[in-house]
């Protein structure tokens, strides 16, 4: 589909030149906090809960297990599979309905224009691009055609599929090490360019000679200092 090229501020194009002039073949993007601010996950997660895409029984456990993972008693990789599998038996086509409305209204305000302009082009360029993810694959599938990204190019929280309804099966849940992990056993070719913003991409920036630290939370911040690698803050 054509895109129209963005308006970037001066450090913002200096930034896309600055990737374009590497001429990547194959380049990696985490999602929430890279491509656009805030974490869609969690924001989705609430959204369809107030929305009532889930019985008020499975919104009372979900809503008091987000809660221990706040609180540190939940881990990463527990909480980002139960926020999938939390859609047990509602029909697939239903969740993507109301993603399509989440994004519109709530996510696609937050893209950051350089990160879109980028992969954009990098995909017209010919480098193939992949999108990794802790968020369901429903959001980030319905996210990555904005950023040129194919929706047969996404690793993300995913479960199985059955007679058009969500199960409890869990396919992946790319965070962490399990981010490199899930690049390795499908993409399965070195990689020339990765973009992450938190700690839970560290293992997926470790990848490559060019790890691109965008929006970083402190402690990826902290660590990609020490590391010289290229931190960017984007404006927006």
């Amino acid at each position: 589909m054509p895109f129209a090229r963005a308006t970037l501020t001066e450090s913002a194009q200096r930034f896309v030149d600055r990737v374009l002039a590497l001429s990547p073949k194959l380049a990696i993007f985490d999602c929430d906090g890279t491509l656009w601010s805030g974490d869609a996950g969690a924001d989705f997660f609430y959204f369809e809960i107030e929305r009532g895409l889930v019985t008020p029984e499975v919104a009372k456990w979900a809503l008091a297990r987000y809660d221990g993972y706040v609180a540190g008693t939940v881990d990463e990789l527990t909480i980002c599979g139960e926020m999938v599998t939390m859609h047990d038996g509602i029909a697939e086509e239903a969740i993507r309905t109301l993603v399509r409305e989440f994004f519109r209204t709530l996510i696609e305000p937050r893209i950051f224009p350089e990160m879109q302009e980028l992969t954009r082009r990098l995909a017209s360029g010919g480098c193939e691009l992949w999108a990794v993810s802790s968020t369901n694959n429903w959001v980030i599938e319905e996210a990555v055609p904005h950023f040129g990204i194919g929706v047969d190019h996404v690793l993300a929280a995913t479960v199985e599929i059955e007679n058009g309804r969500a199960s409890k099966r869990l396919l992946r849940v790319p965070t962490d090490e399990l981010k490199a992990s899930a690049i390795q056993e499908v993409v399965r070719r070195p990689v020339d360019a990765v973009f992450g913003n938190s700690i839970h991409d560290l293992a997926m920036l470790e990848m490559t000679a060019n790890p691109f630290v965008i929006n970083p939370t402190p402690e990826l911040e902290k660590i990609a200092r020490e590391r010289n690698w290229t931190v960017y803050q984007p404006r927006g």
